[in-house]
């Protein structure tokens, strides 16, 4: 595979308590500085306070409203930090994921996510699981921003977020490396449930609107469904949040692995 690796990313603010301290805790090298609310008692900020002195970052109490402009009035729970140089991940990382994962990756693709909230949730969902990458392609897809990385509890600095031009071409990469690729289609006939889930496999969700694209359909080994009981019982009940059907898919393939 030769495609193109990642990088760092440029500076960047991140807010919240959780997104901050995953930063200092994961990742201290690249935070720069952590600003806090000059009048903030939360026990939780004095433990970031504490850690970046630790790590020798510097520290600022500021008031409110400059935590406000940094943020652009992204809730910030009185600390954020400027987070430099964060690692990316290009398609060119994905053959050394896969082959570190010795014949066990679990790969998440996410076919245009727009909410921030929820490309947020599916990435503290895959970090949960153990997951081994989150492919998300670079045009037409939210990307991961402050609220993304507030939304995800710090998942978005723990799991490697690959970002991909051609989701496609990524897909048939990775069936070369030995990936089956099963992709969810509420129309299907085939269960989750019923894959064997416990080698490398790539699970791939469409975005909110309309679901998998016409070209990711194709480049999937498989087309499967999320069995729903009372789907037609229920007034509302067609289909599930993208970041909800993404947990139950990737615990479906946990709890194959761990009966192994």
């Amino acid at each position: 595979m030769s495609r193109q690796r990642g990088g760092r990313d440029d500076n960047q603010w991140i807010a919240g308590i959780n997104a901050v301290a995953a930063a200092i805790e994961h990742d201290a090298g690249n935070v720069r500085e952590v600003l806090i609310e000059a009048r903030a008692r939360n026990p939780r900020i004095t433990e970031i306070e504490d850690g970046a002195r630790r790590q020798g970052i510097e520290l600022r109490r500021v008031a409110s409203k400059a935590l406000d402009g940094v943020t652009g009035g992204l809730r910030h729970q009185g600390v954020v930090a400027r987070y430099d140089a964060a690692r990316t991940w290009g398609e060119g990382d994905l053959e050394e994921l896969v082959s570190a994962a010795s014949g066990r990756a679990l790969v998440l693709v996410l076919d245009g996510v727009q909410d921030p909230h929820n490309l947020g949730a599916c990435l503290r969902s895959a970090a949960a699981a153990g997951a081994t990458a989150v492919v998300i392609p670079k045009d037409k897809a939210v990307q991961v921003n402050a609220t993304v990385r507030k939304t995800s509890a710090g998942a978005a600095d723990t799991i490697p977020v690959v970002r991909v031009t051609n989701l496609a071409r990524c897909l048939r990469d990775l069936q070369q490396l030995g990936v089956w690729i099963y992709g969810l289609a509420g129309e299907s006939d085939g269960s989750i449930h019923a894959l064997d889930l416990r080698g490398n496999v790539a699970l791939v969700l469409g975005g909110e609107g309309d679901g998998l694209r016409r070209l990711t359909r194709e480049h999937c080994d498989q087309l499967v469904h999320i069995p729903m009981p009372g789907q037609g019982s229920a007034p509302g009940v067609e289909s599930l949040n993208v970041s909800v059907a993404a947990g139950i898919v990737l615990f479906e393939a946990v709890r194959q692995r761990l009966d192994t």
